[in-house]
């Protein structure tokens, strides 16, 4: 492993491929904005997504995909609506065995692809990982203690990916269940946005520990339905990420749902923010595939009301309050597992 390349020069593109390239290898970081570029090379510096963080030598900003050419490791970091047209870009110029990593966390319209499965059509025959986590851009930039999961069938792509990523400050964990851990990283976005609601219209503690607490259920029977493991969700890419992300105005999804809370219109929320925020679409898909698999999630009912038929905030309490399901722990699941 020698030659890596991040494609995509967002927040998080941004401290993979400077974490990359100060341990040691060569990295080519290939972003859309042909002007990012060059003031990346020239400063060293993404004044646009993280200013003040200082970037590695080791880091050769470009905005030409030729560029990723004979990289072992190719990580993919670009927003799910633009993923597949970037990916067929990509692919030209990779061989067949590259390793492809998507750090995206959305869903694909239409067919209800995860990135991974994109990856899979796209690039037959690459050896394909997910990396999902409670993984702020900022805080990463900042040195903070930061933990993540590199999810493959391949023990092999795990195993270089921790080799990759290793650092006194970000902690690379593993996991088999690559469809789980995508599928955990995309469904918290939903819930920040609900939880950003909740703190925008004054609501405590108390609410939001109960949210996050019926969004994990809400995830985990999702996700069983489709073939994910549970127990999955208990982990870094599921409850850890879904905490952080239903904490803190870093997160995009929950500033979106503070903007709603304060009484903004959706195109005004999405307007002000100017970045993706992918639980707007992504809740929209989950929705429909929930109704097609009749899996009861009241907190993604009550937040589409909200944003595709205009019904007030109060709607999505009382999805919560005046919820069908009296269950707190689902025993099934549990028993499922082996663990009664």
């Amino acid at each position: 492993m020698s030659k890596v390349a991040v494609v995509g020069g967002g927040s998080f593109g941004t401290v993979i491929a400077n974490i990359t390239a100060l341990n040691g290898y060569s990295v080519r970081f290939w972003m859309r904005s042909e002007e990012l570029a060059e003031q990346i090379n020239s400063t060293h510096e993404n004044s646009l997504y993280l200013p003040g963080y200082r970037l590695s030598d080791g880091l050769v900003a470009t905005h030409n995909m030729e560029a990723v050419a004979a990289s072992n490791m190719v990580f993919v970091a670009v927003p799910s609506n633009s993923f597949r047209s970037v990916v067929k870009q990509l692919q030209t110029y990779v061989a067949s065995n590259t390793i492809l990593v998507s750090t995206t966390k959305g869903i694909e319209a239409g067919r209800f692809l995860l990135m991974s499965q994109v990856l899979d059509e796209e690039c037959p025959g690459s050896r394909i990982g997910v990396l999902s986590g409670p993984n702020l851009a900022r805080e990463i930039a900042a040195g903070h203690p930061t933990g993540t999961v590199i999810a493959s069938t391949d023990k092999n792509v795990q195993a270089t990916v921790r080799e990759v990523l290793k650092s006194e400050h970000f902690r690379v964990y593993t996991n088999d269940d690559m469809f789980g851990v995508e599928l955990g990283g995309s469904l918290k976005n939903i819930y920040a946005i609900i939880a950003g609601i909740a703190q925008a219209s004054g609501l405590g503690y108390n609410t939001n520990s109960m949210l996050v607490t019926r969004s994990l259920a809400e995830m985990a029977r999702f996700g069983r339905k489709l073939g994910a493991d549970p127990m999955t969700f208990l982990g870094l890419a599921g409850v850890g990420d879904l905490v952080v992300t239903c904490s803190t105005p870093l997160s995009r999804n929950f500033r979106i749902g503070q903007m709603l809370g304060h009484g903004e219109s959706i195109d005004r929320a999405i307007k002000d923010l100017d970045q993706v925020a992918e639980g707007i679409n992504t809740v929209k898909l989950v929705k429909d595939k929930a109704d097609e698999l009749e899996v009861y999630m009241p907190l993604v009912s009550g937040l589409y009301k909200i944003i595709y038929e205009n019904e007030s905030i109060s709607s999505m309490t009382s999805s919560l309050m005046l919820s069908e399901q009296m269950l707190d722990v689902d025993f099934e699941t549990v028993a499922e597992k082996g663990l009664l």
